[in-house]
């Protein structure tokens, strides 16, 4: 994924999506939007910075991770098994860039409408996610092995995230690389992301 911070508005469309697809818990976010500011007045400029799950090559999580939940797929995501995952949170300190989180029973059971029972809509999340466990983005794999895009990408309204299969020279992430040299975050971790950003 690339993300173009030339396009993003800040506008959290990315973080709504991720959190409706994937039912999180009000306090958990796979994927967030940052704000900094730069310069100083009257030239001051605002830059939204995305972040998810970088799915990188060389997956500190995964060589964390003691019982195998951490795994990469044949097409570079890195996935969690929540059947395998004990909870030990290895894989979210070994993560340089701080993606993990851990479901606890109240965080899953806990109703966006205070302290009352679950809507409707949120009885699916304790079906999903496995109290105890970590989890993290997945790119929205259910959504990719059915031929659609990760939902915080269909849902971006000016295409500031780019989405495809890196391994493809003509696909749109490889092409937009190519052209405007894109950087990973924190190269000096040597993680290998395979998420780029581009300004």
């Amino acid at each position: 994924m690339v993300f173009d911070l030339k396009r993003c508005i800040g506008c959290n469309a990315c973080v709504v999506a991720c959190k409706t697809e994937n039912m999180l818990p009000e306090d958990t976010f796979f994927t967030r939007t940052f704000v900094a500011e730069i310069g100083s007045f009257p030239n001051v400029k605002r830059v939204y910075i995305p972040s998810l799950c970088n799915h990188c090559e060389d997956a500190p999580c995964e060589r964390a991770c003691p019982s195998g939940a951490t795994y990469t797929r044949d097409d570079g995501i890195v996935m969690v098994d929540q059947e395998k995952c004990i909870g030990c949170s290895a894989c979210a300190v070994a993560c340089p860039y701080d993606n993990r989180t851990q479901f606890s029973k109240e965080k899953l059971e806990r109703s966006y409408f205070g302290e009352g029972e679950l809507a409707s809509f949120e009885e699916p999340r304790t079906e999903r996610w496995l109290a105890g466990t970590v989890s993290k983005c997945d790119f929205c794999s259910r959504r990719i092995d059915n031929g659609l895009l990760p939902a915080c990408v269909g849902a971006c309204p000016t295409e500031a995230r780019i989405f495809g299969d890196l391994d493809d020279p003509d696909s749109a992430p490889n092409k937009v690389l190519r052209q405007r040299n894109g950087t990973p975050p924190l190269p000096e971790k040597n993680t290998r992301p395979k998420v780029f950003y581009v300004d």
